[in-house]
């Protein structure tokens, strides 16, 4: 095996090329940290705003079943007060056939 020497000044370019390429990987590290908690504060906030979507289908799915009672109770007090008017009108109508008879 034979060893061979090499200069100093190419020592100290392969040291500089090496320094070079270690600044280049610290800045690839740093971008990809940053663009990995980028990724995790977004996938935080489409987590959160998933629960907010969900509560907000339970409130409408309530507000839906209290607006459907409420109409159905305004369809029933109509049905109440029209059929009191065509039992009043049918009275009044059996009244006068029994006063025109003479009863």
């Amino acid at each position: 095996m034979m060893d061979t020497q090499i200069s100093r000044e190419e020592h100290k370019e392969f040291v500089r090329r090496m320094d070079e390429a270690n600044e280049r990987q610290s800045k690839r590290i740093s971008i990809l940290e940053d663009e990995v908690r980028q990724i995790s504060d977004l996938t935080i906030s489409i987590n959160r705003m998933s629960i907010s979507i969900e509560n907000m289908t339970v409130q409408l799915v309530e507000q839906g079943k209290r607006l459907q009672a409420l109409e159905n109770r305004d369809g029933e007090m109509w049905r109440k007060v029209t059929g009191y008017i065509i039992t009043t009108i049918i009275g009044i109508v059996v009244g006068f056939i029994f006063t025109q008879i003479g009863l």
